[in-house]
């Protein structure tokens, strides 16, 4: 009996370590360059102040975004923005707000920062917009249909049974 259930386990034991052995021959994954993206700043803290018009499906929000350069001196930001009208966009110092310089293509937000900031020094953003993703004319992808960011449900609560969300 001894015999047959040691024979059993280590028939059981090769077979898995051949089983592995045989899924660790395809290589192939590694012939592919999976660049990460390329990280410019670093993400400090985020502050957002935001209402809602559901008549509309617009956000109007008011952002102040403090970042440092990951490693590298920047003197620009660039961040995903899509389907936004861009109100005001400056640099804060203290409570002072720097105007400045960007451009907007409703998809990224390049703005020219006021000086060149160093790895580990801080820069303090602020944005204010309005976001209409509802106005939004982008395609997503095999999953997911669509790329807005921001989704309004049944925002006048005309459908019965759905909860109105954001």
């Amino acid at each position: 009996m001894k015999k047959i259930l040691f024979g059993t386990v280590c028939t059981f034991f090769f077979g898995m370590v051949r089983a592995q052995d045989e899924q660790s021959q395809d290589t192939s994954w590694k012939n592919k360059y999976r660049a990460a993206a390329t990280r410019i700043n670093d993400l400090v803290h985020t502050k957002l102040e935001v209402s809602f018009d559901y008549n509309k499906a617009w956000m109007f929000g008011k952002e102040w975004i403090t970042l440092h350069p990951h490693f590298y001196s920047t003197d620009s930001l660039t961040l995903d923005a899509k389907g936004m009208e861009i109100k005001e966009i400056a640099m804060m110092k203290g409570n002072s707000k720097i105007p400045l310089k960007y451009s907007y293509d409703s998809m990224q937000l390049r703005i020219t920062l006021d000086k060149l900031y160093k790895g580990g020094e801080n820069y303090t953003i602020y944005i204010n917009y309005i976001s209409k993703p509802n106005e939004l004319k982008v395609r997503g992808s095999a999953a997911i249909t669509d790329a807005k960011g921001l989704y309004f449900i049944n925002p006048k609560g005309e459908e019965e049974g759905k909860p109105v969300q954001i």
